[in-house]
């Protein structure tokens, strides 16, 4: 592929708003300084998080703005002495803060990059990124033990794809709450016990199984007021992993359950300018390739879209719905 052009095609969101109002731009092309990598992008994923943000908006965001936070690409252009060389391909989440991915090229420093493997295909390990790495993270956060009970809240997403086989792996109990079409797919992957969410009873059907004392530790990715109502069901002590925020803990509530809340942000690396913790994301995406590569975890399913905004808009419009199942993979190509 050729970067000898002055010119690049990107996919801008001009405002936020739950219309995604986007459209296909041209912008200069990046030039890498010291420690930077110039990277022909050929796939994003686009996460939840991407779609709600994208509605939302961000106080740390321009507009314009590029989305698209999880990328792989071809290195093209790299300094004397910094690695990855050219011509490795490469996988990476994005600095929160700055413009994202959906571009055909972009620069990225290469702290924060991992080598694929030839054994994987790129448009699977696009996915792994911003829902594995929370996993890992919320697993980190929870500590979790052989035999310690763990429910996942909104257990159809991606980062409970991976937060169920990881939770096996540490010998705890998994518990999952779903709406019922997904029960059979977090049942495969590993989880003990599905709970339809939409269930009128399902409070009932959490202490048939495991009493009134509620849950050891809990995964919270919706946050708001659901992180209130997972609350309610943690035991004395327990602890609580939250990918999304949360609001007023009523008082009562806080000093009947003393939890142990830990919050969980992949961007975070980003915002606070923390180095080690962006090499940390490195370390996280070679864990996360090697254990796909070795079978030990499997990845979801995915959707390869064409990089067009019309179509970004339509998946991102999807991911805010709890039936999608499939991951959203944006087909970069180039000449």
């Amino acid at each position: 592929m050729s970067i000898e052009k002055a010119n690049m095609n990107a996919i801008e969101l001009r405002k936020p708003g739950a219309e995604f109002d986007l459209v296909m731009a041209q912008h200069t092309m990046p030039e890498p300084n010291n420690n930077e990598l110039l990277v022909a992008i050929e796939y994003v994923a686009l996460n939840h998080l991407d779609a709600r943000m994208a509605r939302d908006g961000f106080s740390q965001w321009e507009y314009p703005h590029i989305l698209g936070l999880d990328a792989v690409g071809t290195v093209m252009k790299a300094g004397k002495g910094v690695f990855p060389k050219a011509g490795t391909r490469v996988l990476f989440n994005a600095n929160l803060a700055q413009k994202g991915m959906l571009k055909e090229f972009a620069v990225v420093p290469n702290h924060a990059v991992c080598e694929l493997p030839s054994e994987i295909a790129p448009e699977v390990a696009v996915i792994l990124p911003n829902a594995g790495m929370a996993a890992l993270l919320a697993i980190e956060k929870l500590k979790l033990e052989v035999g310690d009970s763990l429910a996942i809240n909104s257990a159809q997403g991606a980062v409970a794809h991976f937060a169920i086989q990881y939770a096996k792996q540490k010998g705890a109990q998994v518990f999952a709450f779903a709406q019922k079409q997904h029960h059979k797919r977090l049942l495969k992957l590993g989880a003990d016990f599905a709970f339809d969410c939409e269930s009128d009873n399902v409070c009932d059907q959490v202490k048939r199984e495991i009493g009134a004392g509620g849950f050891d530790c809990m995964l919270n990715t919706p946050g708001g007021e659901s992180f209130i109502e997972d609350l309610k069901h943690l035991r004395f002590c327990g602890r609580m992993a939250c990918l999304n925020g949360f609001g007023h803990i009523p008082e009562d509530l806080l000093f009947e359950k003393a939890p142990n809340i830990g919050v969980v942000s992949i961007g975070g690396a980003w915002l606070a300018n923390n180095l080690c913790a962006q090499q940390h994301l490195s370390f996280m995406g070679q864990k996360l390739l090697s254990d796909v590569t070795s079978g030990q975890i499997k990845v979801p399913d995915i959707e390869l879209i064409e990089f067009d905004a019309e179509n970004v808009k339509n998946a991102l419009a999807s991911l805010l719905t709890s039936a999608r199942q499939k991951r959203p993979v944006i087909k970069i190509e180039h000449d």
